[in-house]
Order: C-alpha cells, then structure tokens, then sequence
C-alpha cells in the first residue's frame, strides 16, 4: 500500500485531471489533508484505514476550537469527506468516517457592490496618458463591462477577443468555455490599451496575454488586486475595494436594470441559479433601505 503522502499526491492529480478543478483550489485542498494528516499523528491514529467517526467528530471540535469561521470549517470538512470517498472507490478504506458529519450552515452574506456614482468616479480618476494608465482603464472597463472572474480576466489572451462581434471568450472554473458580450466602452479602452501601450510593456517578449505587468510579465491575481486597491485610493481616498466587488457590481446593475435572473447566470457562468440568486438580495435590501430612507411613513 502507498503511503499517506503518495495517496494524497494521487488524490490531487485526481482534482486537477478528472475533477479539472483549478490549482487555486487544488492547492486548498492539499492543506486541508496536510492538516489532517498532522491530527492523525497528534491522535496516535494508525492510518487512514482506521479513522472513525468519533475520530472525524473530534477533529471537527478541534477546528471549532481553532475559532475558525464556519465557512473555512465547512470547506475542510467538505474537503476530508470528498478525500475518503475518494479513497473507498480507489478500495484504500472501507467506510467514509466524513460521510454523516454535518457541515455547519455558513454565514449568509451579501455580497458587496459599488454604485453607479462609485464607479463613475474611479473610471473619471484614470490617467491615460501612460501606458499603464492605459492598461489600467482597459482591465477596469473589461472587469464591469463583463462580470469575469480575476482568474478568468488573468488568462484572457489576445486571440480569446472577437472586436467584429463585441464578444470575449472566456476560459471559466471547470475548463468551462463562454462567450460574454462587452460595450463601447470596453472596446474603445482595449482598442487604447492593443494599439498604444501593451506592445510597449511587453516589449521584446513572445505571450499572447491581454493584460501584462509594467515588465510585460502576464498579470496575476495579486497584480490586479494591488492596481484596484490603488485606483480606488486616488479616486475616492476611503474605503475598500477587492476585485469580486465589479463582479458583485456587474450582477447587481444588470438585475435592478430588469435583467432576468437566467441570463444574469450565463453571463457569470455560474453552474447554479443559487449562486446567482443572492444578488436578488442585494437589490432587495437596497429597495429596503431605499424605502425606510425615502418613505414618510416607513
């Protein structure tokens, strides 16, 4: 028999080429059993064949007691009872000791978003009058105009942007491909951005990806974070901003504008309506507060 560290390696290469999850994820998991794997040493616990479900309660107790929040305790537990199923169908235990451990219900909250005038006021503080400020204006109308993902914008290549047809093809979670549509203004940015600036970043190197750093290096996630952090420091002095609140800000507009819900879904690629449904509570607690702000017997 393997041992344990084989067995996990195996399992993760089961993530990424049968299950296609992302490295992002793949990588959460690979901490989630490190973790377990240090509980079983702690616990004196033989091996992975004989953790129980007393064992599995007990480790769930000791994430409680680690105060962590209930949403990084359901993805661990979710993670361990995926890893045992997965170690029954490759017959390398008998039972799934995960299997009826409840996953604690996850805090319910609304996703942030920024209103039009927000928006208004960070697209207005751009300079374009550098390559980067060009850059900068092409990656923020592309983010709102479409409602991807920092990952899926991160891969975008050159050949993936369709100017004839105003459509970007985007590589989602899943390696699941879909057209999104963009704007006039999204495509006058990346007009700017192809024709005056991205050559000059990338200079004498050979990639095809849309949006590169000031040494031409494709953009990373953390990249992009640091740019909006700074263009919402100039443009507005306070608050915060994280790049999944254009994405919050994309699917909140396009509902109050009367966008039905299905097409909301498709344009987010999201595999469930429930995913997309929370934004309708957005719009619902706005019109709430809409309301006992604005009505004279609220």
């Amino acid at each position: 028999m393997q041992n344990q560290s084989e067995i996990a390696l195996s399992f993760l290469q089961y993530l990424q080429l049968e299950k296609n999850y992302s490295e992002y994820t793949v990588n959460y998991y690979r901490i989630d059993i490190d973790e377990f794997y240090m509980f079983i040493i702690e616990q004196d616990i033989e091996g992975l064949h004989t953790v129980t479900y007393l064992d599995a309660r007990l480790y769930l107790t000791k994430l409680y007691e680690r105060n962590l929040a209930k949403k990084s305790i359901a993805r661990k537990t979710s993670c361990l009872r995926s890893f045992f199923k997965w170690l029954m169908r490759e017959q390398y235990v008998q039972e799934n000791p995960f299997a009826q451990v409840s996953l604690p219900k996850k805090e319910q909250r609304l996703p942030q978003f920024l209103y039009e005038e927000e928006l208004d006021t960070l697209f207005k503080s751009i300079k374009c009058d550098t390559a980067l400020g060009m850059r900068d204006k092409a990656l923020l109308e592309v983010l709102y105009a479409t409602g991807i993902r920092v990952s899926e914008c991160c891969g975008m290549q050159l050949q993936d942007i369709d100017f004839s047809l105003g459509t970007i093809l985007v590589h989602g979670k899943g390696k699941k491909d879909r057209y999104v549509p963009f704007g006039k203004y999204a495509r006058e940015a990346l007009h700017m951005y192809i024709n005056n600036a991205r050559n000059k970043l990338v200079d004498h190197q050979k990639h095809e990806c849309l949006f590169v750093n000031f040494r031409g290096d494709p953009l990373t996630a953390r990249g992009v974070r640091y740019i909006l952090t700074t263009l919402f420091n100039n443009a507005c002095k306070d608050g915060k901003i994280y790049p999944h609140m254009l994405r919050h800000s994309f699917a909140t507009h396009l509902l109050n504008k009367g966008a039905d819900l299905r097409s909301v879904q498709e344009l987010l690629g999201h595999s469930n309506l429930s995913s997309t449904q929370v934004y309708t509570h957005v719009t619902k607690e706005q019109l709430r507060k809409v309301y006992q702000s604005s009505h004279p017997r609220a």
